[in-house]
């Protein structure tokens, strides 16, 4: 009853705002420090989005398909001594799709991609699925601000992963700060709406809502509703030697499941932005925390003893209109690599759109990668080719998700269209994963993972 009187609440506005702000900013325009005029000289921006996506599977395979509609909108009012609130809310409805209920008949597989458009806990709801996603209070003072509620946060572990309908949302304590040279990151976490959900978890409810895979053991994993986690401690720190080198550190401690430390470097190679080399490193250390997530090893996010590491190394060329880079990836024999994909998508230098290597341990990648926008004409295009050695998928303490080595071509084409429509962007994705890896004539290793092309098509509008 409250959700839906908050969609109501939601159209009423859109459709009195422009005659609601006029009267009010024209009444009250005396004292522009005054919290009726903070109200007042607010502002409401709106978006609306839609998104087709069809996944095209081999021969005697499932295919699938979907169309989604969907449209928000989001407050924030003018600074009143220093003090900002906001929220914003969105609504979600499933225009066209396949039978997410029904299973693909002979390796009794669900889909994968398309029910991640909607509310995947609830496949079978194609009416409006809708979601509070921000409500926030913010202080800002020089060149600090600290927001409370929630927000959109953007790390390399946590961030908004906008692949699908809506991005993932969290609800903390976020603080933002600038001394000198360095600017800090910090953030106390409680909560967090994962992207393809309609509702609000608990930091270790909220690390179970997609698919467990399998544990080291090779048996389905089972530690939904089973992991204890009450916050996740964040801090980040970028610090700049000089306008060509910068550096960043990032330290995740999430209660009782894992601690992840960040290292990256970037360097500029020449003294013109418009043409230039660059190259960075990246390293990433995890290591278990407490009892990884239960005391019963049959209920763990994380084995006992686990840890992980992971390298990375990025050549590039960059021009005026276009970016050319070679990346590299390993994750060593260690151990798996884990951050649930719920939170957000991983800060590899070889990640593409639609597949991940989180959940692997003993992964090898590289990716060349593409970057090109046609002088003024607000076309862009991203051509990616990367190749992914996994290891095998029956080694199960490397491999989670059953996933065999694979190639990925990603063509990612936008167009910015307010030339001719102010607000709106139309983009085109497709993906294309042959398998490399033995499936050992396992299908179920096979569907919706490789030998697979995907189709996406999205327009935005925003106003």
């Amino acid at each position: 009853m409250i959700v839906r009187s908050t969609a109501i609440l939601v159209l009423w506005i859109v459709f009195s705002y422009p005659v609601f702000s006029q009267q009010t900013i024209t009444e009250h325009k005396a004292d522009s420090n005054t919290l009726l005029s903070a109200f007042s000289k607010g502002k409401i921006k709106g978006h609306v989005r839609y998104f087709f996506m069809g996944t095209d599977n081999e021969k005697n395979l499932t295919d699938y398909y979907a169309h989604a509609t969907g449209g928000g909108l989001n407050y924030r009012t003018a600074s009143f001594r220093g003090f900002r609130l906001g929220m914003g809310g969105f609504l979600i409805f499933n225009s066209g799709s396949s039978d997410f209920m029904k299973p693909d008949p002979s390796t009794k597989q669900y889909n994968r991609y398309e029910i991640g458009l909607f509310d995947i806990e609830n496949p079978s709801n194609k009416r409006g699925i809708n979601r509070l996603e921000e409500l926030y209070i913010s202080y800002g003072w020089q060149k600090s601000s600290i927001t409370i509620g929630r927000q959109l946060i953007n790390t390399p572990f946590i961030n908004p992963q906008d692949g699908r309908m809506r991005p993932t949302f969290v609800e903390g304590a976020w603080l933002n700060t600038t001394l000198k040279k360095v600017k800090l990151d910090a953030g106390l976490l409680w909560g967090i709406s994962p992207r393809s959900t309609a509702r609000w978890f608990t930091i270790g409810n909220s690390m179970v809502v997609y698919p467990q895979g399998v544990n080291e053991s090779g048996n389905p994993s089972d530690y939904k509703g089973y992991i204890s986690s009450r916050f996740i401690g964040l801090l980040g720190i970028h610090f700049a030697v000089n306008p060509k080198l910068k550096w960043q550190v990032w330290n995740q401690l999430t209660d009782q499941v894992s601690n992840t430390l960040l290292i990256q470097g970037n360097l500029q190679l020449g003294e013109s932005e418009n043409n230039h080399y660059y190259t960075a490193i990246q390293l990433i250390s995890q290591q278990r925390m407490g009892n990884g997530g239960n005391d019963d090893p049959a209920h763990r996010y994380i084995e006992k003893n686990s840890t992980s590491l992971s390298f990375g190394l990025q050549l590039g060329w960059k021009q005026k209109n276009q970016d050319i880079s070679l990346n590299y990836t390993r994750i060593t024999k260690q151990g798996r690599f884990l951050m649930p994909r719920e939170w957000g998508r991983e800060p590899l230098f070889t990640f593409l759109p639609r597949e991940r290597n989180e959940g692997f341990g003993d992964v090898q990648a590289l990716l060349l990668l593409h970057k090109k926008q046609y002088g003024e004409t607000g076309f862009q295009s991203q051509i990616g080719f990367g190749y992914y050695q996994l290891p095998d998928v029956l080694n199960t303490r490397l491999n989670k998700y059953g996933m065999p080595s694979y190639t990925q071509l990603n063509i990612d084409l936008q167009y910015d269209l307010s030339k001719y429509w102010k607000g709106a962007q139309l983009a085109f994705l497709y993906v294309y994963k042959s398998q490399k890896g033995n499936s050992y004539y396992n299908d179920k290793y096979v569907i919706n993972k490789v030998n697979t092309s995907l189709f996406n098509l999205i327009l935005n509008y925003r106003f």
